[in-house]
């Protein structure tokens, strides 16, 4: 059988493919309880590499609760309906282990055969043939859904809207990164006067109200009005990343790698002038964004 030693060294790995699959790690951790007990039982004494065995096994068990949340047709909960312990301790370990806040929004529109394919594949090194025994299926077709995963993740779809045919609440008018990026640094170090300095005298703020405490402005218009009241925000834009929203940049916020809202911020002659935030809808696209500034 495993070792206690053994199982205990490979936890942080198997914790770290857990939460990737999965999305959570309360869930990730289940996952790893659950690896352990089956590894306990199981007769292991052929096992010769105990790290791979293990892997195995725990993908197994994340593949498993995956195609369970597609037998009850659950789809992604945006961050603001998971309970907030549990997004805070995703957040805390998406910062502790430095994992990509984009590429877990992409992860979870994924199939459960995509997600384990490009995961194991891409992320962790697993060979197709050893990811096509998990998968019941050949490294042909292995290879074929790292592939698909790859392309969604990567780039938009063939029916993404082009910067003729804007998605909802995204502007085809391309903003100064530079600008935006300045901007989102500034508001998330609550630092009025560079915002201030970086707002058109004129500027708008709307907001979706189902993102803001009831009574709070859905439009707010002036340059030191938004930036005040962006400082009470501050942990949301931390939670942000560049990413492509309907083939357009923008920002999303995803506090634990979990979809909440998307930032859309216009530009004219270099400074920001108008700034939309919306409750991320089902319709939208996303892709990692490829710019530098990524």
């Amino acid at each position: 059988m495993v070792s206690v030693a053994d199982f205990e060294a490979a936890r942080p790995q198997l914790t770290a493919v857990a939460f990737r699959l999965l999305g959570s790690i309360p869930d990730a951790e289940d996952a790893v309880q659950t690896t352990w007990l089956r590894a306990d039982a199981a007769d292991s004494s052929e096992v010769r590499n105990s790290p791979a065995w293990l892997t195995t096994v725990v993908t197994r068990v994340c593949l498993d609760h995956l195609r369970a949340r597609g037998r009850r047709r659950e789809e992604p909960l945006l961050s603001d309906m998971i309970p907030a312990e549990a997004v805070a301790a995703d957040e805390q370990y998406l910062q502790r282990e430095n994992v990509s806040r984009a590429l877990m929004v992409l992860l979870d529109r994924l199939t459960p055969t995509q997600r384990v394919a490009y995961v194991l594949h891409d992320l962790f090194g697993v060979p197709f043939r050893e990811i096509a025994d998990t998968l019941d299926t050949t490294a042909a077709n292995a290879k074929k859904h790292a592939s698909r995963a790859r392309q969604r993740v990567g780039q938009p779809g063939p029916n993404v809207p082009g910067p003729n045919v804007p998605g909802p609440n995204v502007s085809d008018v391309p903003a100064d990164s530079a600008v935006v990026n300045a901007f989102l640094m500034a508001a998330a170090g609550g630092d009025i006067n560079q915002m201030i300095a970086l707002m058109t005298d004129d500027c708008t703020r709307t907001v979706d109200p189902a993102l803001v405490p009831p009574g709070t402005a859905t439009t707010v218009t002036g340059a030191q009005a938004i930036a005040e009241e962006t400082t009470l925000f501050a942990d949301r834009i931390l939670a942000s990343t560049p990413m492509l929203v309907n083939g357009l940049p923008a920002h999303v916020i995803a506090p634990g790698g979990h979809l909440l809202a998307i930032i859309d911020i216009q530009t004219r002659n270099g400074r920001i002038d108008h700034i939309t935030i919306t409750r991320a809808p089902e319709s939208s696209l996303f892709a990692m964004d490829s710019s530098p500034t990524n």
